[in-house]
């Protein structure tokens, strides 16, 4: 009988700010989290991404590599982020060199079940619940849809 290769989970070497809360189980590895951030379960944030000071992720979001999220921002339950655009017409695999970097500004809240692409986002920025971002948002207002698309600016 074959037995798998099992792989632990948990958090490890991550770089935490103060006061920070984390809600098990959840894999954190690598990654940087700052003053005041809540992380709740079942969330994976991955090698090199940034969490911003006071900024709340919520159950079962993915934050891949290469994605930074600035400060006082709001990330929904089962947010995921992608760092691979197929551009070779498949999975990057582990050619990282494909893969690219998402920004996410200031003051950004994002609903429930949204999708980001590699993109940048400005400061201010709602994304509705199951908005698919694949273009950068360069103003603040509120966006939704697939793609998401400018409902209201922000004033």
């Amino acid at each position: 009988m074959n037995q798998p290769e099992v792989h632990h989970v948990g958090v490890r070497d991550v770089e935490f700010g103060a006061r920070v809360k984390v809600v098990e189980p959840c894999n954190l590895y690598g990654c940087k989290i700052g003053d005041d951030c809540f992380i709740g379960p079942f969330t994976e944030i991955q090698k090199g991404a940034t969490i911003g000071a006071r900024t709340r992720v919520q159950s079962h979001a993915f934050i891949c590599e290469l994605v930074s999220i600035g400060e006082d921002c709001f990330v929904g339950h089962g947010v995921m982020f992608i760092n691979d655009t197929f551009a070779s017409g498949g999975p990057a695999g582990g050619r990282k060199g494909l893969w690219r970097e998402t920004q996410i500004g200031n003051h950004v809240s994002i609903g429930s079940n949204a999708t980001i692409m590699p993109v940048r986002i400005a400061d201010n920025v709602v994304i509705g619940a199951g908005a698919v971002v694949t273009k950068d948002i360069t103003t603040a207002g509120n966006y939704a849809g697939n793609p998401a698309r400018l409902l209201v600016l922000q004033r």
